[in-house]
């Protein structure tokens, strides 16, 4: 409470400035462009620090930069501290068309064309376009203000085509800006290239620092996704204990839900050890007030149990979860591991429902069975197989006792509904980023 209290008053002492500067807009004496952006950083690294009150306060405050830019003289420009505060503006969420008006009246060369040129593209959406010239250029201003965020940016266009340059980018970016948003940035999306990369010790050493720092940003469910992302693809005992150690430093509540998230991955992914040594964290978690929790972690351990020898006790857990208990997406995976547990514990019958209602001598039965599998190529059911690998002659043995199961039509059309609606969930979940 006392330091909330503190970090509000020195914002309100930061901000005085500004504020009175728009009282006085009408008079010639006026803030210049980097004592408002002072404010403008103070008031953006509260925010990743936890105070979201001052979320509205930056929109205000970007709003009101934005304005004295356009308005300051240019000669403003010749103090490289307001050249800089410009650039910090645009790379700070602020409106790109603001840079170009500036640069388009520069006429003594002021700004560097290099970095206003690369900044440009990149606002515009031409980030790959920028890292050869920008990353001759940033070593220039390694040591200067704007040093941070020109690496940032050029790690956020490296990373799609190198992770691991993006990450010495980002590396320098947050050494450079300790206890930022610049550093809260950087090292969220570290974990996600440490991932991408295949990168696990650098990830978890990244995650570590986040959960140590900016678990309260409002970012922070974005470092939970990337850290699920980079538990399960890199689960192993060592990795066991390092994810441990991160969510160490996060309350019980969010521990929970890290934990089910781990467990919902690894149930899609098909690692059932993961899956239900998640879900046993998430329900030890859960207290008595917490029932949501505790039925989605017994789903999540039976949905991972389906492909397994507890097939049947996996089956009976996923279906007495009434509907109402899961989310949409929760329910399409119910519904899928059902399909696909039920296919599981069918048992194959002897003959089709058709050969059941017009019976026949059991030689012509087995004929007509033999028939149908040369022609459909036996590979219509899971159980069924070819003639010769089930163990039957052609031309030998007319019991049916070696021949192939003749195909169903109904369980034939059971399967193609089951793997439809399969198919159909993977997409759902695919576009869904999962």
């Amino acid at each position: 409470m006392l330091k909330r209290l503190h970090a509000i008053l020195l914002m309100s002492v930061l901000a005085l400035p500004l504020v009175v500067g728009l009282a006085r807009a009408g008079e010639a004496e006026e803030l210049a462009p980097f004592k408002m952006i002072r404010s403008l950083q103070f008031v953006q690294d509260s925010v990743v620090l936890g105070d979201h009150s001052a979320i509205e306060m930056q929109r205000f405050m970007l709003a009101a930069i934005d304005k004295r830019l356009r308005a300051v003289e240019q000669s403003a420009f010749r103090d490289p501290r307001n050249v800089d505060a410009a650039l910090v503006y645009v790379m700070s969420g602020g409106n790109p068309d603001t840079l170009d008006y500036l640069a388009d009246r520069d006429i003594e060369g002021n700004f560097d064309s290099r970095v206003t040129e690369a900044l440009r593209q990149y606002l515009g959406g031409k980030g790959a376009l920028i890292v050869e010239a920008l990353s001759r250029a940033v070593p220039e201003y390694k040591n200067a203000r704007i040093g941070p965020y020109l690496f940032l940016i050029l790690g956020n266009a490296t990373s799609q085509q190198d992770p691991l340059a993006a990450m010495k980018y980002y590396d320098w970016a947050r050494l450079a800006a300790p206890g930022t948003i610049i550093e809260e940035a950087a090292l969220r999306r570290s974990v996600f290239l440490a991932a991408k990369a295949n990168e696990p010790d650098k990830g978890f050493r990244y995650a570590l620092s986040y959960a140590r720092r900016y678990l309260t940003s409002p970012y922070a469910s974005q470092f939970a996704d990337v850290f699920v992302e980079l538990a399960v693809a890199h689960f192993d005992e060592a990795a066991e204990q390092r994810v441990s150690e991160v969510l160490a430093f996060m309350d019980q509540p969010r521990q929970r839900e890290v934990y089910l998230r781990v467990a919902r991955r690894a149930a899609i992914g098909g690692n059932e050890t993961l899956a239900r040594l998640a879900s046993e964290r998430a329900e030890g978690l859960a207290d008595g007030s917490t029932s949501q929790s505790q039925v989605l972690a017994s789903f999540y351990e039976g949905l991972a149990a389906v492909p397994s020898a507890d097939v049947f006790a996996a089956a009976e857990t996923i279906s007495a979860i009434p509907d109402e208990k899961l989310s949409p997406r929760d329910r399409a995976l119910r519904d899928a591991a059902k399909a696909i547990a039920d296919a599981v514990v069918q048992l194959p019958q002897d003959e089709s429902s058709t050969q059941a209602s017009a019976p026949t001598p059991d030689g012509i039965a087995a004929e007509e069975g033999q028939a149908v599998s040369e022609e459909t190529g036996s590979g219509m059911s899971p159980f069924g197989g070819t003639v010769e690998a089930s163990g039957g002659s052609r031309d030998g043995d007319k019991t049916g006792a070696g021949a192939a199961p003749p195909a169903d039509p109904a369980l034939d059309g059971f399967l193609t509904s089951g793997r439809s609606k399969i198919a159909e969930i993977d997409a759902l979940l695919k576009d869904e980023g999962l």
